[in-house]
């Protein structure tokens, strides 16, 4: 790739790793980018640096628009490796006067890196730094999504480098919001939501609430990862403020695991149940849907109903993978049943119960057990379970 130009002497100078599978168990079937900018001033300034494979890529760029030798100041947005893991060999090949990060960004550097030598200057929220003819306002955001996250704003462009927040793991050829297709960009954009900044949602609403608060106009947010909010920054915002409030919609999620399509079968007429009621739900057979995808989907769902057969006096290992995924990411203001076929024991929907008390779903039924096969007579107490649950989500989601 080309570096491009974002704004008047500001280039995009990252890279497109297209083959990226998986993000620390994210799955990631269209691949990332790892957003690098240059500004072109009196000190020349890189802003963020790139996963260690790629440093090559970012060098290259560089070079297509000056001397790397010449950057004067490395801004290190955010420590994680996708990141910073260039940033030894990148430090050595530059020799910059500054390495400029928050407080516990020198501290993690630090501690990844055990380089006390580098030039760091610590800057807190609210400090600026002139570059020239731009001016860098820095932010600070910690736990989103590490302690040593910021962001740096362009005062004179308007810009907002984000970091880790507004991205999405997306590799394309173009680079700009208003080049793809916005509502898939919104879709990327919400699993990333869901599967990364979920848990810190209340520490969202605040950095929002403070944005909004301080007046900061913003015309193009550039994070690192996916593409750049050029045309529709409002939108993003947006959206960040809905997710960050967990607002749901009138929509129920059948998340379940079978073995010999009994519990299958309950999830079929629990659907019935749904669809009875004229309720939005989709069944997500956990052989067949990635954690990452279910996530995206509780984001905005009102109905967790999970089912899982009994194995071993307890459950089957793909949902024992989702429930730990989901505690982890702490989604809020859902409800909840469970169901499940069992041989000779029968603890799975007990265990489903406690999991979701245990993330503060709301659990509305004591679920339904069914010993081997389903009768008719099981199914018709499945399909009333699905039409309790969809009355639930029509008075309670918005």
């Amino acid at each position: 790739m080309q570096p491009i130009e974002v704004k008047e002497n500001i280039y995009w100078v990252g890279a497109i790793d297209w083959n990226v599978r998986d993000f620390h168990g994210y799955q990631t079937p269209k691949g990332t980018t790892y957003n690098s900018f240059l500004v072109l001033d009196e000190k020349v300034t890189l802003f963020d640096c790139v996963k260690k494979p790629f440093k090559s890529n970012l060098l290259a760029n560089i070079r297509k628009l000056i001397d790397p030798a010449k950057i004067d100041y490395i801004v290190v947005n955010h420590v994680e490796m996708d990141h910073s893991g260039a940033l030894p060999e990148i430090m050595e090949f530059i020799g910059p006067e500054k390495v400029i990060c928050s407080p516990m960004g020198k501290k993690v550097l630090i501690d990844h890196f055990h380089r006390e030598d580098w030039p760091f200057e610590v800057v807190e929220s609210g400090k600026t730094l002139s570059l020239g003819k731009k001016t860098v306002q820095f932010l600070e955001t910690r736990m989103l999504h590490w302690p040593d996250s910021m962001f740096s704003y362009l005062v004179e462009d308007e810009m907002l480098i984000s970091s880790d927040a507004f991205g999405q793991h997306w590799a394309t050829s173009e680079r700009f919001d208003d080049e793809v297709d916005l509502e898939e960009l919104l879709s990327q954009s919400a699993k990333y939501y869901a599967n990364i900044l979920l848990l810190y949602s209340p520490l969202v609403q605040k950095l929002l609430a403070g944005v909004r608060k301080s007046g900061l106009r913003i015309n193009m947010i550039a994070p690192d990862h996916g593409l750049i909010w050029r045309s529709h920054p409002g939108r993003i915002l947006e959206a960040y403020d809905t997710w960050s409030q967990q607002k749901t919609k009138k929509k129920a999620l059948l998340i379940y695991d079978t073995m010999w399509q009994s519990t299958e079968a309950m999830a079929n007429a629990i659907a019935d149940g749904l669809n009875q009621e004229g309720v939005d739900f989709k069944m997500l057979n956990l052989k067949h849907n990635h954690r990452s995808d279910v996530m995206t989907e509780v984001l905005d769902s009102k109905a967790i109903i999970l089912g899982s057969s009994t194995l071993n006096n307890g459950i089957l290992p793909g949902m024992a993978d989702i429930l730990c995924y989901m505690k982890g990411l702490k989604p809020t203001g859902k409800i909840g049943a469970a169901f499940g076929s069992y041989g000779w024991s029968g603890e799975s929907v007990k265990i489903l119960n406690e999991a979701m008390e245990g993330m503060k779903i709301q659990v509305v039924d004591e679920g339904i057990r069914v010993k081997f096969a389903p009768t008719q007579q099981d199914l018709d107490r499945c399909i009333q379970l699905g039409r309790k649950i969809g009355k639930l989500v029509k008075e309670n989601g918005h």
